[in-house]
């Protein structure tokens, strides 16, 4: 967590299979319908004071406002727990 995002670090992986393990945790746990869209990204954070590379989650329920949650880590160490923390407070 520094003030300086080294361009040329290698970025954690990531993949469609391990967004796809985050977005059934999600479902499970908050019982989400098809009709509800899940996204989840990772990003590079370069604010002071934030990680280098967070995990977002998007949930967009039809009309209803979106909803959008933060996981410290890269995608590749999120468990499922994470996701339960966040998500259900």
């Amino acid at each position: 967590m520094s003030s300086f995002a080294n361009l040329f670090a290698p970025r954690p992986r990531r993949s469609p299979a391990e967004s796809a393990l985050i977005k059934k945790w999600l479902r499970t746990r908050l019982g989400l319908e098809d009709e509800v869209v899940v996204s989840v990204s990772q990003i590079t954070c370069r604010e002071p004071g934030c990680p280098d590379v967070e995990t977002v989650i998007g949930i967009l329920r039809p009309g209803q406002s979106p909803q959008a949650f933060r996981i410290e880590r890269p995608m590749v160490d999120v468990t499922e727990d994470d996701v339960a923390r966040v998500v259900l407070g």
